[in-house]
């Protein structure tokens, strides 16, 4: 048994390596990479053999911990968020979150315990007989958003760690908007700091593509901005190609691949954004045509949780991928529907 494991799991992450380096932008990855850690951590507690059972046990105990903790700390998230980064329902995303999965717990909670509780009480176990179809459908709805939710982050959060090369040609940065309607922000200043280290690191210093139009709020252009930026820390000018006419993510990549298809020489191109935008953006990149690394920059991890929540509603509003999430949800719940119906 623990060879044929053993044998999965080889066979699951090469798998994932190979589609992997195909093209870092395909969803399926997310769910081989989910697949082959859940594998991975199945075979290590097989292999622990006389601690299995305690190894099992400890990682049971740990994920309820975590699963616990995760609607205190999101719904915590959504008002430091709504506190620090302004009073907009944008920013109550992580808070929402957090609401939905505490009560997708208690609805599970309820399931479990409530015939318990219950006992010999008729009047309770009428009660719980009537709701529990509700609290099936509730459970298994939240369980399985979370879930896809999680598979979702972890990939996000490999595009993070995983090592790159650091010879470009060209260095895209994406645009965000301005203060004051010409200084950059905080945000867009850590995108600039991470394209500054890769082109410093850089044994051929590459060009650097700083991308982003003018808005109706800006006196100058994103691009000019992002341009002083490079230039007040010692990038040469020759180095900084503007693209100046964009207003959308989908934009900067087609005005950017416009500017390095008119460019001689090799195109070996590395996209820098924002840490939780690198998947949506080499997504957009595949559909441009524009093949290149994407490269995070960090943001305040306060940010990050609802930042995430937006990377992954936008992502599944795709029609194709909202299909599937559909198809996956009424896959989960038919089931359960179906066996309590029949009673």
């Amino acid at each position: 048994m623990s060879v044929f494991l053993i044998i999965v799991t080889l066979a699951l992450w090469a798998l994932f390596t190979v589609l992997f380096m195909k093209d870092r932008s395909r969803y399926r990855n997310c769910y081989l990479l989910f697949i082959a850690i859940v594998f991975t951590i199945f075979t290590g507690a097989l292999l622990a053999g006389e601690y299995m059972l305690q190894t099992l046990a400890f990682l049971f105990l740990a994920t309820c911990l975590v699963i616990l903790a995760v609607p205190c700390l999101l719904v915590h998230n959504g008002f430091v968020m709504y506190r620090r980064e302004g009073h907009s329902l944008a920013n109550l995303l992580s808070f929402a979150l957090g609401l939905i999965v505490g009560f997708g717990e208690i609805a599970t909670f309820v399931i479990v315990f409530g015939p318990i509780f219950a006992g010999s009480d008729s009047r309770l176990m009428m009660l719980f007989s009537r709701i529990s179809l509700a609290n099936i459908i509730i459970s298994t709805s939240v369980i399985y958003l979370s879930m896809t939710f999680v598979i979702f982050m972890i990939y996000s959060l490999f595009l993070m760690i995983i090592p790159r090369k650091n010879d470009f040609d060209y260095v895209i940065i994406h645009g965000a908007g301005l203060l004051d309607g010409n200084r950059v922000s905080k945000l867009l200043a850590d995108r600039l700091d991470k394209a500054i280290d890769v082109y410093r690191k850089d044994p051929t210093p590459p060009v650097l593509i700083p991308s982003g139009g003018k808005g109706s709020d800006e006196s100058i252009s994103e691009a000019e901005a992002m341009a002083q930026y490079l230039l007040d820390k010692g990038i040469p000018e020759d180095k900084i190609i503007r693209e100046d006419q964009s207003a959308t993510t989908f934009e900067n990549l087609v005005n950017s691949k416009a500017i390095i298809d008119a460019q001689e020489g090799s195109k070996y191109t590395a996209l820098v954004t924002s840490n939780y935008h690198v998947y949506r953006a080499l997504r957009y990149c595949r559909k441009v045509g524009l093949d290149c690394t994407g490269i995070g920059s960090r943001v305040a991890l306060y940010y990050w949780p609802s930042a995430l929540i937006r990377e992954f509603i936008a992502v599944h509003a795709e029609r194709k991928h909202f299909i599937y999430l559909l198809i996956g949800w009424v896959i989960c719940v038919l089931p359960f529907v179906l066996l309590f119906t029949a009673k």
